[in-house]
């Protein structure tokens, strides 16, 4: 597999993990009532292994790819939290959120060209 290749699905890869983790931080406010249950909520931890493991590819790929095309190519995120968001948490999806989404991908399309 092409180096280039590689780096890209670890983009998308990073993005995917960056959405959930902000997932699992949405899911650990349904518990929290006081600072005992914030110590001991799982969803918590797993947001942030997930956020720092999506923080530590994002490093990784500067390495290989210019910070004017990482930085967009992380928009991404916000289609996948989307996704997430319609199928786990049953949020709706609106006409003008199709339309940021539509605007996201071909943005950061065109930028990575």
């Amino acid at each position: 597999m092409n180096k280039i290749i590689f780096i890209y699905i670890l983009l998308i890869i990073m993005t995917v993990l960056g959405a959930f983790g902000g997932f699992f931080f949405k899911k650990s406010t349904e518990n929290i009532k006081n600072i005992k249950n914030i110590i001991f909520c799982k969803e918590l931890y797993i947001g942030g292994i997930l956020y720092f493991i999506s923080a530590l590819l994002n490093i990784y790929i500067l390495k290989y790819l210019p910070y004017i095309i990482v930085l967009p190519m992380t928009g991404i995120t916000y289609v996948w939290t989307l996704l997430i968001s319609y199928r786990f948490l049953k949020e709706k999806i609106t006409r003008n959120k199709k339309i940021g989404i539509v605007l996201i991908i071909l943005g950061a399309s065109i930028i990575s060209l």
